[in-house]
């Protein structure tokens, strides 16, 4: 998605619950092997003592008033999630902006699994450009990977997954409050599909009447080897790599920009998966066309469902990774599958 002109981010927030299990915890329980953990790679995963939507109105609380920004000012409320919410037919978008005093906004939920934070920034930023009058558009995700419906840990491949929330306020840079400069700016986002993967995450099941009607826990462990056996790792990595590449080169394209391997970037940021799995999926691409220093966070938060890029926005604000002029790539991932980039400076 080519911007007319560049976005404002401000107030981008990462809320995580005060609970903590460790990689070594998990092996002791059992609930993990040895040999997987050191493969995954993460320290420890937060583990949510509140609901999902409950950590959203927090993260976005945190992210309203680090903006500067009163919540009647908020036009757009989007939502983005991919594990239950707390209850079977509801709209967590709208107690969010309930909670939040965002009693004008128009509350959406955004449903493209782990790589809807990075959809919902482009659906914002989309709107934002249509509606000029819109103001300000806040994005949350929040997740809960909880027992016993889900195996932390265990029930996946290559990514183990931590709770917790984000949120960030998205604008049009002329209309900062009181004229305060976005924390972040946004140049160029980008979106790439390949739906013929879309079979990872529903194997050979048959379609059913209910949640986990085939099973008492989210299993993607075993629609991933369904897929794997009919359709061959090849096929997977194959089509990876060709999102990935198309998805990096046209938000740099996007932004003006060559993928060369001589640009501008302070640092190329990965999605919050395990290790290995950054190690052989993204690490050697990301690399070869960017040539920028490869971030992999998340050892301590773990994959946090839909929130990977926006924690990632998060802690390139916080920890003051970008200096005047520089640039950082954050790359999303989700099932499918899209990707999605997005090219970000400091504010």
């Amino acid at each position: 998605m080519r911007l007319p002109h560049p976005l404002g981010i401000s107030g981008p927030s990462l809320w995580l619950p005060a609970g903590r299990q460790s990689s070594q915890e998990a092996v002791e329980r059992g609930l993990v092997d040895r040999e997987t953990a050191g493969e995954l790679g993460y320290d420890q995963l937060p583990v949510a003592d509140l609901a999902p939507p409950e950590m959203a109105v927090e993260a976005g609380r945190r992210a309203l008033t680090a903006a500067g920004v009163d919540a009647h000012a908020v036009g757009l409320v989007l939502h983005a999630w991919i594990h239950y919410q707390g209850h079977d037919l509801w709209s967590p978008a709208h107690f969010i902006a309930d909670r939040l005093g965002a009693g004008t906004a128009v509350p959406v939920g955004i449903q493209q699994v782990c790589n809807g934070g990075a959809a919902a920034v482009e659906l914002a930023a989309a709107r934002l450009f249509v509606e000029p009058g819109l103001g300000h558009a806040l994005v949350t995700t929040s997740d809960a990977f909880l027992e016993p419906g889900f195996d932390r840990w265990s029930g996946d491949y290559g990514i183990a997954y931590g709770d917790g929330a984000t949120a960030l306020v998205l604008h049009r840079l002329d209309e900062g409050e009181g004229g305060r400069p976005a924390d972040l700016v946004l140049h160029s986002l980008s979106t790439v599909a390949a739906p013929r993967l879309e079979r990872m995450h529903r194997g050979d099941d048959p379609f059913s009447p209910a949640a986990r009607s085939l099973g008492p826990r989210v299993d993607i462990r075993r629609t991933k080897k369904a897929f794997l056996e009919a359709e061959g790792m090849e096929a997977f990595t194959a089509a990876s790599a060709a999102a990935l590449r198309s998805a990096v080169e046209s938000c740099l394209q996007g932004a003006g920009l060559a993928a060369t391997g001589d640009l501008p970037l302070r640092c190329v940021v990965a999605p919050r998966l395990g290790r290995k799995t950054v190690d052989l999926a993204y690490a050697p691409l990301l690399e070869k066309l960017t040539g920028a220093e490869l971030l992999r966070p998340g050892a301590d938060t773990g994959h946090l469902g839909a929130g990977d890029a926006a924690a990632s926005l998060a802690e390139l604000h916080s920890r003051r990774m970008l200096g005047p002029g520089e640039y950082a790539l954050v790359v999303s991932a989700g099932a499918g599958f899209t990707w999605s980039c997005l090219l970000v400076s400091g504010g």
